[in-house]
């Protein structure tokens, strides 16, 4: 990537800081972020509102092919827009989707579907003026952005990511989602060889932006010198 656009891959498995910090980094850095598990989610919800199993099938596929995507942008956010419709926040984390979306996720059908659109969000950002891209997710520094800038995996010890998801009001299986994410045969949740790993079990947020941020000025230096972690990071004191 050209040094005046940056593109930056966050992985990781539930709960493990991906949205907070992808967040942050966007707020302070002026980039579009993106949230592929949004994607997921939104997919999900569809097909189980049309009564879709995931499993394959020719009903399955037919679903998939009467899909369009688009990016509604909101502020820093590049939202999913679905056959027109961007669902509600709140819909798409309910606990029938949160059981389902990474069976649904583990199609290959599935991920051929959404992959074609998670790559043109960096012409999104561009179109919109943003800076770089930061994009979240499972497969992000290994399948949909191997030429990222930068790329980020971070871990969180398994109580720590329970917490998370209980003070978030979400009732997710941690273990079966990345079991099932990790193992499924395209594109599995794994690091890829090139990305620093962070820990962020005892790592504030802020700390965490402020470690990305700083390995984004080593590769462009100069351009993120001014950038502050901690105002980007105001309304929150640990990743989620």
């Amino acid at each position: 990537m050209s040094e005046d656009f940056q593109i930056v891959a966050i992985d990781g498995g539930a709960a493990s800081g991906k949205s907070s910090t992808a967040r942050g980094v966007a707020a302070a850095a002026n980039f579009l972020h993106v949230d592929t598990g949004s994607h997921y989610r939104a997919l999900t919800l569809r097909a189980l509102t049309e009564g879709l199993s995931p499993q394959k099938g020719t009903a399955l596929d037919r679903f998939l092919a009467g899909l369009r995507f688009e990016t509604e942008v909101r502020g820093q956010c590049a939202c999913l827009r679905l056959n027109g419709d961007v669902p509600d926040a709140a819909d798409i984390r309910s606990d029938a989707v949160n059981a389902a979306v990474s069976d649904f996720a583990a199609l290959p059908a599935v991920r051929d579907a959404v992959r074609a659109y998670q790559r043109d969000q960096a012409a999104v950002a561009r179109k919109h003026g943003f800076k770089g891209l930061v994009m979240e997710g499972r497969d992000i520094g290994t399948v949909i952005f191997p030429e990222a800038d930068l790329k980020i995996f971070l871990e969180a010890d398994a109580s720590t990511r329970a917490a998370r998801r209980k003070d978030e009001g979400q009732t997710d299986t941690i273990d079966n989602r990345d079991r099932i994410d990790s193992t499924r045969a395209t594109a599995p949740l794994t690091a890829a060889p090139d990305a620093v790993r962070i820990d962020n079990s005892n790592i504030p947020l802020d700390g965490v932006v402020a470690e990305v941020l700083r390995l984004l000025q080593q590769r462009a230096p100069g351009s993120y010198a001014n950038v502050s972690a901690a105002s980007a990071c105001s309304e929150r004191n640990r990743p989620r």
